[in-house]
């Protein structure tokens, strides 16, 4: 399946640094979910944040002492996770990205669809995130 990458926001490049530091932020065309992602070093992060949802997940991450079942993470190595945060992605002036479009940085791939953001990684692993339901995989 091919993928069109869109978006990418910003790419903020240090004199004689041989990698960049990039990032994406973009939100649902309903604006109930946020994303964040970057890339350092060629390795990537997304993070993404529901507004409104009705809670899959009942049980805090380990550890866990600030907000936790908006949240959801994927590294460009292993399984989506559960974000454990004291903060927020939400900002309704990012860019939207329209159904049936992705986009690309540091091995991490996020879609939009009617039914939510799926974020993946090249292991296959990542979270599907909706008002109704979110799944880590």
């Amino acid at each position: 399946m091919w993928i069109r990458s869109v978006l990418y926001i910003g790419c903020l490049l240090a004199a004689g640094q041989a990698s960049a530091d990039q990032y994406a932020v973009f939100q649902s065309p309903t604006g109930n979910i946020h994303c964040f992602m970057d890339e350092w070093g060629g390795s990537g992060t997304v993070r993404c944040d529901l507004i409104e949802f009705t809670p899959t997940y009942r049980t805090a991450p380990p550890d866990c002492d600030l907000d936790w079942g908006f949240a959801f993470g994927l590294d460009s190595r292993g399984r989506g996770y559960l974000a454990c945060v004291g903060d927020t992605v939400v900002d309704r002036r990012n860019p939207v990205l329209p159904y049936g479009q992705a986009v690309s940085l540091g091995g991490i791939s996020c879609v939009s669809a009617q039914t939510g953001m799926t974020c993946t990684n090249a292991e296959g692993h990542g979270f599907q995130v909706a008002r109704a339901k979110q799944r880590l995989f």
